[in-house]
């Protein structure tokens, strides 16, 4: 009988001490403003862009529009949302020489700052990397169509989205500059997870 016991227990290790950590992780949105605001640019330059044709005859009136909604989207990304949903910022500074310098920060995670919700950093990545691949789409269904003024547009919506899924891409992988090493880093640490 006291062998039975003895083989039937295993070690477990146990995180005392973390369970506020992780609750909070496993917590549903910490920043809901930002949440809304990261999605609702992005998607309003979409629906808006789609809706143009049918709603409004005016091109310079939806091509305005447009620019504008994803120029609030590339701003609010680049300098907020990314800060408080994920914890990361880049900028590109040019020095005296006139040489172009990427910068890359990451959140240091200490006992006194708060990380960034699971929920939070997957909606951050899923409106990061899906919208340029809309605009992509946007840019063959323009070609295609023969909508050739449309097609300016969709060049600065594939711009400006790339730019920043770029920027933290980049900023995520630490900085590194080869892209091909970026790509598999990103994909093996965000897509193939276990």
């Amino acid at each position: 009988m006291k062998q039975a016991l003895v083989d039937d227990t295993e070690d477990v290790s146990l995180d005392f001490g973390n369970e506020e950590e992780l609750a909070f992780r496993k917590a549903k949105i910490r920043h809901p403003v930002a949440t809304f605001f990261h999605l609702f640019f992005r998607v309003s330059a979409i629906i808006t862009y789609v809706g143009c044709d049918w709603f409004s005859r005016s091109f310079v009136g939806c091509f305005v529009t447009v620019l504008l909604l994803l120029s609030f989207d590339f701003w609010s990304v680049k300098n907020v949302t990314g800060r408080l949903m994920v914890g990361l910022r880049w900028w590109n500074q040019i020095d005296e020489d006139g040489k172009s310098h990427w910068i890359f920060e990451a959140r240091k995670v200490s006992p006194n700052t708060v990380a960034a919700t699971e929920a939070e950093a997957r909606v951050f990545w899923l409106g990061l990397i899906v919208s340029p691949m809309i605009w992509i789409v946007f840019c063959f269904s323009s070609l295609f169509s023969l909508k050739l003024k449309w097609l300016a547009l969709v060049i600065a919506g594939i711009s400006l989205q790339a730019a920043n899924l770029y920027g933290y891409v980049l900023c995520k992988m630490g900085g590194e500059s080869d892209i091909s090493k970026v790509t598999a880093s990103f994909l093996s640490q965000t897509v193939f997870q276990t």
